[in-house]
């Protein structure tokens, strides 16, 4: 069987893209989430590799899809592989397991450096991101700028100020949507907004 893998970050995000990908490749079954793509803790992820066997394939858009974080994106092409389970990565052609099944030698070799290469790339970009993140409100907090401790709202606040906090969380990992959060918290809808930028933030 052909499985397809298609993830974003968070429920803001949209999966048409990958999805439309996928089923042109004709997937049979295809699997979707938004969850950080920090580690391999996706329920979603986890119920279609328990049902992968034996000379299935596994479709997915790019290597950031699967994980960002390089050792665990090796740790698992490695377990997926050694099952006989096949690998295609769309936007990198030379990524496809089935090509190399009867090059036991350079077809390989090329796949893993290409793999190994790639992956660091994917952690890379991450602590990129984040790097320019905390550069971005240090300069900013220099010039007077940044307004981060006027925050009353914020996973170290304390007493009321943290049990809202904690409600809106919820909500949204619940999937609520802002105006129903502003309806249940009284809250303003540019503060929950503000919650939720941060919390997508910490799981980039």
């Amino acid at each position: 069987m052909i499985f397809g893998y298609a993830r974003v970050s968070s429920v803001d995000q949209n999966l048409d893209r990958q999805l439309k990908e996928l089923e042109a490749f004709r997937c049979e079954k295809i699997y979707s989430e938004k969850k950080s793509g920090k580690d391999f803790v996706r329920s979603v992820y986890r119920e279609m590799r328990s049902k992968m066997r034996f000379g299935d394939v596994l479709v997915v858009h790019d290597l950031s899809r699967f994980v960002r974080n390089k050792q665990e994106i090796l740790n698992e092409w490695k377990q997926i592989t050694e099952d006989e389970i096949d690998i295609v990565v769309l936007n990198m052609p030379i990524l496809d397991t089935r090509k190399y099944k009867e090059l036991a030698g350079v077809g390989q070799l090329v796949s893993d450096l290409v793999l190994t290469l790639l992956s660091w790339m994917v952690e890379e970009e991450r602590n990129r991101i984040k790097t320019a993140q905390r550069e971005g409100i240090a300069i900013a907090k220099e010039r007077g700028a940044f307004k981060g401790k006027s925050r009353k709202y914020h996973a170290e606040a304390k007493g009321k100020d943290s049990l809202i906090y904690n409600v809106v969380v919820q909500l949204l990992k619940q999937n609520e949507s802002v105006v129903n959060i502003h309806r249940e918290t009284d809250l303003a809808r540019n503060t929950i907004y503000s919650i939720k930028r941060q919390l997508e933030i910490d799981k980039t």
